[in-house]
């Protein structure tokens, strides 16, 4: 099996330089042109191409295919499953990684929402990103942690490379299938470890056309960077606790590394070299320039992304959907959008731009005290659709990443409707301050309704996550 660990910048047929990528542990991720080589895949057909009937007839192939070399001697395959319409190629597909290798085994039976995008001639690829354990590998995920404690080599750790390479050689996979799949978008979409992953592998493979991720990473905020002095307020907090708040793309590895003999200066080294092949915050620019769409729901406390307020104030234009009380193992407030179909709204105008109209955009948000109150004002570019608005606060919030910052939920009673002002076209809200509060974290969702063959999305958008010093 060729090595997929060579540096090199190339992207599949085409000549793609990673803007941010330099000579570091960046580099060390993804040899694109092996990835994009199916050449390479060592595919073992379990079933091949054959009808399954349903609302829309299909034709579905089941492989395991060869990732790569993980270290010297050990390969790591994953199942994937293509599905197709029964009577055309399939135009591009949809992606995702939220799949057992045992439910995997069956042939897939499409929801309505997957059967409208066959319908239309877009196809599906599921593959599995998924911990080794949770399907009778846990010994694979344990050395692989062990080795990157010791080496730091990032492709020794699933997160930085086992992952976001399983999902870009499903793509040479599908794209392999000539007479099945013709070039087309491909969006990925996922949760957790499936909404990180993607977010990684699209800011090296330019085949990847959108991303949709919850509860997983988008900036690389001080804390995730190692930062010393940021640390130190974290562990004050009781952050030290956390195994998964305070870490730079996962789970907090830091002391692992540090028991392992590394110093506090080299993991600083490590995630500063690493980053810019890590976070979609760092690529912005390029990712642009490709004509990427992008919507991340990193909800309001959890555990990985635990750092609002930095992303907020530093990346206010990346789109995000803030439901209120939402992570991992979270149930959302009272007031929780739970009427939202962001994902679906999502791929419909990515997959059908001259069908469906855009999303909201990332609003401009201002704010100012006077006579005890917070005033704050949202706006919109005009002409966006927005239909509704409500504002959501919390007094005091913990730091980072802090046990107290997941746990301390939202009031129940800190929401209000918001106001349009339809003449200035803003939205506006007043929140009264109590006297003892120091600090208010705030934001806003707005609603725009989005109409495909007669059926109605409820979409929502969030104004930047804001955090006001009084």
């Amino acid at each position: 099996m060729r090595d997929l660990r060579i540096p090199t910048a190339t992207v599949c047929a085409i000549v793609f330089l990673t803007p941010s990528l330099t000579a570091s542990a960046g580099d060390q991720l993804f040899d694109m042109e092996p990835i994009c080589d199916p050449g390479t895949l060592a595919i073992a057909v379990l079933t091949d191409w054959h009808i399954v009937d349903g609302p829309v007839a299909t034709r579905q192939k089941l492989v395991t295919i060869n990732v790569g070399e993980f270290w010297p001697g050990q390969d790591y395959r994953v199942p994937v499953r293509m599905v197709v319409p029964v009577d055309r190629k399939a135009k591009g597909f949809h992606l995702t990684g939220g799949h057992g290798p045992g439910p995997l085994q069956r042939d897939a039976r499409p929801n309505p929402f997957e059967t409208a995008l066959l319908k239309h001639g877009v196809g599906l690829v599921n593959t599995v990103v998924q911990e080794p354990g949770s399907y009778g590998q846990g010994r694979l995920g344990g050395t692989s942690e062990s080795r990157f404690a010791r080496t730091l080599n990032p492709h020794d750790k699933i997160q930085y490379w086992a992952w976001p390479a399983t999902l870009m050689r499903a793509i040479t996979t599908a794209y392999a299938e000539t007479e099945h799949f013709e070039q087309g978008r491909v969006a990925v979409t996922g949760s957790s470890k499936n909404g990180a992953s993607p977010s990684m592998a699209i800011l090296h493979d330019e085949r990847m056309t959108a991303v949709h991720a919850s509860v997983s990473p988008i900036w690389d905020s001080p804390l995730r960077l190692c930062d010393a002095a940021t640390r130190k307020l974290h562990e004050a907090a009781g952050g030290k606790q956390r195994g998964f708040s305070g870490g730079h793309f996962g789970p907090n590895f830091n002391q692992a590394a540090l028991d392992a003999g590394h110093t506090w200066e080299e993991l600083q080294k490590f995630t500063a070299n690493i980053s810019d092949g890590v976070f979609i915050s760092r690529n912005l620019p390029a990712l642009k320039r490709r004509g990427v769409e992008m919507l991340f729901h990193p909800g309001t406390h959890d555990m990985v992304a635990y750092d609002l307020a930095w992303g907020g104030s530093h990346h206010p234009d990346i789109p995000i959907y803030l439901g209120a009380n939402t992570g991992h193992g979270k149930e959302g407030h009272p007031q929780l959008e739970r009427d939202q179909r962001n994902r679906d709204a999502f791929l419909l105008r990515h997959f059908f731009p001259e069908n469906v109209e855009p999303l909201l955009t990332a609003p401009v948000v201002e704010h100012k005290v006077a006579a005890g109150t917070l005033k704050v004002t949202v706006r919109f570019p005009a002409d966006s659709g927005e239909d509704r608005g409500r504002i959501f606060w919390m007094d005091d919030r913990a730091p980072d990443g802090s046990p107290d910052y997941l746990r301390q939920l939202i009031p129940d009673e800190n929401t209000a409707e918001m106001i349009h002002d339809a003449q200035r076209g803003v939205w506006t809200a007043d929140i009264r301050i109590d006297a003892n509060v120091s600090r208010v974290d705030f934001f806003s969702n707005h609603r725009k309704r989005i109409r495909f063959e007669g059926e109605t999305f409820n979409t929502y958008l969030s104004s930047p996550y804001t955090r006001v010093e009084l």
